[in-house]
């Protein structure tokens, strides 16, 4: 089947020309025509097999037809994504194909200055991409317009109805039209079943669309593990990157502090290193990709943000220096690499603390990761496994955080002089805090005793909230 087949434009067609497609993939054969429709849809497809050129091509095609009347241009389609890259992506698939358009489009997110957006959305755009947070900072100085909605779509839904967006898109959806006034486009690679169905109450008689079946990973993908100790990640990481002669890696680690050491680490050792995250400015996070794009850049170390939209031609290899604590955020990871058919390959160093989350792993994908000991690398047998702390979101704690804020203080106190009171004072505050940091390490340890209990209340009042939100 060709694009032609599937009712498109000719303005599409060619834009669709110009950028050498002549074949769309499995979710645009299937989603595009549905699309067209008008009805409500729920796609799921690999990660790197055209999702995004799946809504974008039937979005423009629809708000083509039916022009703005009377020369204005209210804001009429909606993409929200997650990420500031994803944003980017999409907001250049926009352009790409309706290059023949007269359609208007806008890209707003935070970590830039917000005047130039403003200025832009005063002079009227058809199709507005956003994060939440930027879009609700536009829609409480009211630059934004979003009464006359008519195209809705949540790229990587699952995330976008994750506990970490929903207090955002429940503001966001408030601002929107009706539910059955509106097109509602759900998209991304990895759908859990309770969102699944929860985002089912979201959508009007959804047509349900997977191309492949859930959470799995690009069948090109060749996915390894290699046991080795914590201690001795880096150094093998280093190892197998400059014996096996990789000129273009991105390495995935749990946390920002992380990434930035592991950077500054990999310069050391004579690689070319730059790190990705969200507490970086939006310019650095430019440069740093566009650095690994042309080879400035051997290795990109990146957090999870980077995970989900990053569009890499060709990307060769991809390593989990640490693997999520959110089983379907590896798929997102290595979707990185073996995009558009291309093969790819994904490597993950474990170390003893992590069996349980490469467990949860494989339990997602159905199927086992081989596993393959690196001659030298061998992991000590005689290492205990230790707990990884986690916040409520599933994000890491910072390692160097103290659990008590008064320790500075009373450091600080040691060094003057201070009367008898005071010291008295102070041996008491280091008995009240040395009581606060046994109990708790006492329900830390209860806590990871439990933790697959853990992971299941959290899914469930994940479940609740979410419910709430869409009125369940």
């Amino acid at each position: 089947m060709s694009f032609e087949n599937l009712g498109l434009s000719a303005e599409l067609l060619r834009a669709i020309h110009d950028q050498g497609y002549t074949e769309p993939t499995p979710i645009q054969r299937k989603a595009i025509p549905v699309i067209l429709t008008g009805r409500d849809v729920m796609a799921g497809a690999q990660t790197g097999t055209g999702k995004t050129a799946g809504f974008t091509l039937p979005l423009l095609q629809r708000l083509a037809k039916q022009p703005s009347h009377n020369g204005q241009r209210p804001v009429r389609a909606l993409v929200l994504t997650p990420t500031r890259e994803l944003a980017a992506q999409v907001g250049d698939s926009v352009q790409t194909y309706g290059r023949h358009t007269s359609l208007r489009s806008a890209v707003i997110f935070g970590g830039v200055k917000i005047n130039p957006q403003i200025d832009k959305l005063r002079r009227g755009v058809d199709i507005l991409i956003a994060t939440p947070g930027r879009l609700l900072d536009h829609a409480g100085q009211q630059t934004v317009d979003l009464s006359q909605i008519e195209i809705l779509v949540l790229d990587e839904a699952d995330r976008m109805l994750d506990m970490g967006f929903i207090h955002d898109i429940r503001k966001v959806l408030a601002l929107l039209p009706d539910n059955n006034k509106r097109q509602n486009l759900l998209f991304s690679a990895t759908f859990s079943s309770d969102i699944k169905k929860l985002a089912d109450r979201l959508l009007e008689h959804p047509e349900l669309i997977e191309v492949a079946r859930r959470n799995t990973t690009a069948e090109k993908i060749e996915q390894v593990v290699h046991p080795v100790d914590k201690r001795r990640k880096r150094e093998m990481l280093s190892h197998m990157i400059g014996s096996q002669n990789w000129r273009q890696v991105l390495v995935f680690t749990r946390t920002k502090h992380g990434a930035n050491r592991l950077a500054q680490q990999l310069e050391k050792d004579g690689l070319s290193a730059s790190a990705i995250h969200g507490n970086k400015s939006q310019g650095a996070r430019t440069r740093a990709l566009a650095g690994f794009k042309n080879g400035e850049i051997r290795v990109l170390v990146a957090t999870d943000i980077a995970a989900r939209g990053l569009d890499i031609d060709q990307l060769p290899h991809v390593v989990n220096y640490e693997l999520p604590n959110v089983p379907e955020d590896y798929v997102h990871r290595i979707g990185r690499t073996g995009r558009a058919g291309n093969e790819g390959e994904a490597i993950s160093l474990v170390c003893v603390d992590e069996h349980k989350l490469l467990q949860d792993i494989e339990r997602l994908l159905k199927r086992k990761i081989p596993e393959i000991v690196v001659e030298g690398y061998e992991p000590d047998p005689n290492i205990k496994a230790e707990p990884i702390q986690k916040r409520a979101n599933g994000h890491d704690r910072k390692q160097n955080r103290k659990p008590n804020g008064n320790k500075n203080r009373v450091n600080t106190n040691k060094k003057r002089s201070v009367t008898k009171t005071r010291q008295s004072d102070t041996r008491i505050d280091a008995e009240k805090q040395s009581c606060t940091k046994a109990t708790h390490k006492h329900k830390r340890s209860k806590q990871n005793e439990s933790q697959s209990s853990t992971h299941r209340h959290s899914r469930v009042k994940r479940s609740k909230e979410i419910a709430a939100l869409l009125g369940g």
